[in-house]
């Protein structure tokens, strides 16, 4: 749609990074130029991952951060927490309409304001609302995704990230202090078959609206509990953004079970430019910051995954949808 902006959430005040600019590189029209998933952009040199905690004092955690995000989750070493209660998703209607974005280094969805979508349960000990989902994806169907299971990489990764509402006033304000942010993730495979929120979210005729960056086109009634499997359990962590600053106030919540979307889908993917129009084609592909230490951190689960064969039934295992109208909603 004309006009709309597609606004990248980068939780840093720009004054800030001003402040604080020291790069043996040319300076950026602003601050939100300055980093990036590969360090080459048409022949000229932006920091990426390694570099991110170097060019700016604001954004040191994430080189020094010891909580810091995506990780490698060794299953074997998940922790059973048999008080984790179900995942329970509030819906403002039966579905949530909003606005896909090419923002450069994401395919953004984000939904309209004056409906909120809220998640709790699971290790929530507040309620979180719905900011935006975004999408992280590979140029090969091995690699895509930021988090890994036992040292496997998927094609790609859909990130719901939501700030604690009852705490914050808004997402800003919720990124940069305690308990601060929620991030639901879901692991992607390519097979014969697709999610049927993805479908919609990512046909032909959609992605070639955002074809580059800054490009938008408006999406209506999807049912964002489709997104989920009917089954699934998850492993959570306490760990940080995975773009810069780093803030380390983010609660990850794993999906265990990976979604599908086709092969013709993640080639409409791959075709998204991380450039203007007016630029030379590259493919957005490829947006993951590599998995970081675990450090001590915790993985807990609400699964026991010592316990082979143990499978996840019965409703502590299904999405707990709070919309009446939803077929989803657990009796």
């Amino acid at each position: 749609m004309a006009g709309f902006t597609c606004t990248l959430l980068v939780f840093l005040h720009a004054g800030a990074a001003v402040r604080h600019a020291a790069a043996p590189f040319s300076m950026a029209k602003s601050y939100d130029d300055w980093w990036a998933y590969k360090e080459s952009i048409q022949g000229t040199f932006v920091p990426g991952p390694a570099f991110w905690g170097l060019v700016n004092a604001a954004w040191n955690l994430c080189a020094i951060g010891k909580r810091q995000s995506p990780v490698d989750i060794d299953t074997s070493q998940v922790v059973f927490d048999p008080f984790l209660h179900p995942l329970r998703l509030s819906l403002g209607g039966k579905t949530v309409s909003g606005m896909l974005c090419n923002t450069g280094r994401h395919v953004s969805f984000l939904p309209e304001r004056h409906r909120a979508v809220n998640m709790s349960g699971g290790p929530l000990l507040y309620t979180h609302r719905l900011e935006e989902v975004r999408l992280h994806f590979g140029s090969e169907d091995d690699a895509g995704s930021e988090h890994f299971m036992n040292k496997r990489a998927f094609s790609a990764e859909v990130q719901l990230i939501h700030y604690n509402q009852e705490l914050y006033k808004n997402m800003s304000e919720a990124a940069s202090n305690p308990n601060g942010l929620a991030i639901v993730s879901l692991l992607i495979n390519v097979a014969n078959n697709s999610n049927s929120f993805l479908s919609r979210m990512l046909n032909r005729e959609t992605t070639t609206r955002i074809s580059f960056k800054g490009d938008s086109t408006s999406l209506q009634d999807l049912a964002l509990d489709q997104l989920f499997p009917d089954t699934f359990a998850f492993v959570t962590y306490q760990g940080s953004t995975t773009s810069p600053p780093c803030y380390e106030t983010v609660t990850w919540i794993i999906i265990d079970q990976p979604l599908n979307i086709t092969s013709m889908q993640m080639h409409s993917l791959r075709l998204l430019s991380r450039h203007p129009a007016r630029n030379i084609f590259q493919s957005m592909s490829d947006n993951v910051r590599p998995a970081q230490p675990l450090y001590q951190r915790g993985l807990r689960s609400n699964l026991d995954y010592r316990r082979p064969g143990r499978r996840c039934t019965g409703p502590s295992y299904r999405l707990q949808v709070e919309d009446p109208t939803s077929p989803r909603t657990a009796g």
